[in-house]
């Protein structure tokens, strides 16, 4: 059945014709669900929530709550958007945005396995892969095709490059670079070269994106003096890519070998 008789949906919904909302859930407050949503039972979508076409929600998620701030106003305009072709498993929690007119923004095709937690205002790219209980805090940047352990907890206001790869349980309280694979706590191991090449990275364009993180990651010297070498050569567009990320971090700082 598309609609399970004992689901609770508002009359300040708009919803497609062939979505399907599992037993128990609630539907609650002006939520938009395009076709072929597909929501799982026991869950709560609430408040100025959008989610993308073919995109599933598991069973039990809260997806568009309160962030969990203890200064937040609940009056406070704000909401959630996701895209398209999501896979939102099991107990998910997604909170929306904490400044009047933010919002928690998640692209397409990401695959958010059981338990995953996104705080208000994270910014989530395409393609990524966050395996069971991983935890982003407020205002996290996320870029895209990540893969991010089970059960990584990152800190507020960080950023996560393109294609990095975090281990399980890494406590992570500064920015991963793109390309880069991170463990334990706040340690950077050194770069995705599976991850680049899977992702259609030719070899002329993996060795420069290799010379250039061993340039800036020497040992006993300053990452900024190795940026002030960096920025003296031409690099092509994906190397390029992590330069500008290593010369413009988040206030966190970036993390180091």
């Amino acid at each position: 059945m598309p609609r399970h008789p004992t689901a609770i949906i508002s009359n300040d919904a708009q919803i497609a014709e062939n979505v399907e909302i599992g037993p128990f859930s609630v539907i609650e407050g002006p939520v938009k669900l395009s076709p072929g949503v597909k929501i799982g039972g026991h869950s709560r979508i609430c408040g100025d929530t959008e989610i993308g076409e073919n995109t599933t929600i598991g069973w039990g998620s809260i997806i568009g709550d309160d962030p969990q701030d203890l200064t937040f106003d609940p009056s406070t305009p704000s909401g959630t958007r996701i895209g398209p072709n999501n896979a939102i498993r099991e107990h998910v929690t997604i909170h929306r945005g904490s400044k009047p007119g933010s919002m928690t923004r998640i692209g397409s095709h990401n695959f958010l396995m059981t338990g995953v937690h996104l705080a208000h205002d994270v910014l989530l790219g395409d393609h990524n892969i966050l395996a069971n209980n991983v935890l982003l805090a407020g205002h996290i940047h996320v870029g895209n095709r990540a893969f991010l352990g089970g059960g990584a907890g990152f800190h507020q206001f960080i950023r996560i490059g393109d294609l990095a790869m975090v281990q399980g349980n890494a406590a992570i309280s500064q920015d991963v670079p793109p390309y880069c694979i991170a463990h334990g706590q706040n340690q950077l191991a050194g770069l995705n070269i599976i991850g680049l090449r899977r992702a259609g990275f030719d070899p002329e364009t993996r060795l420069a994106i290799k010379q250039l993180f061993l340039l800036c990651f020497r040992p006993g010297i300053p990452l900024s003096k190795s940026l002030e070498q960096a920025t003296q050569r031409p690099w092509p567009e994906a190397a390029q890519h992590l330069l500008n990320a290593l010369a413009h971090p988040s206030k966190k700082g970036t993390l180091s070998r």
